[in-house]
């Protein structure tokens, strides 16, 4: 059974940062794409950043690349988003999903498994 628990979401000022976690268990997920989307109250929800499980390639939303990163490590089953010079719009729900295809890897619609997504709050 294939689950990803994200953590690391909170409040936080404006200016600040954080690191979100997505711990990734139940399956070998070499030639996944594992993303961050991420859902502000009442807007649809909008890719962040993605990564290929195996090998160096990332992506990243135009709209953040240069604040967030995402990286991983294999040997916790770990997948990072660090977020850096955050601002109040960047309050939303975070998620963490798996892409088990070579599909879009900006598509919610083609990934297969969601973890249940961490708060991030920015006070101004």
């Amino acid at each position: 059974q294939v689950q990803l628990v994200e953590s690391g979401g909170g409040l936080v000022q404006a200016g600040g940062s954080l690191r979100l976690s997505c711990a990734a268990s139940g399956r070998t997920f070499s030639g996944y794409t594992m993303g961050w989307f991420r859902q502000a109250p009442g807007k649809e929800r909008e890719f962040v950043a993605a990564l290929k499980w195996s090998g160096d390639s990332t992506y990243y939303s135009p709209s953040w690349k240069g604040r967030f990163t995402i990286s991983r490590d294999n040997a916790k089953n770990t997948v990072y988003l660090q977020m850096n010079s955050l601002k109040p719009e960047d309050t939303a729900v975070y998620y963490c999903a798996a892409n088990s295809g070579e599909r879009a890897y900006y598509a919610d619609y083609n990934y297969d498994y969601w973890g249940q997504g961490t708060q991030v709050t920015v006070s101004s």
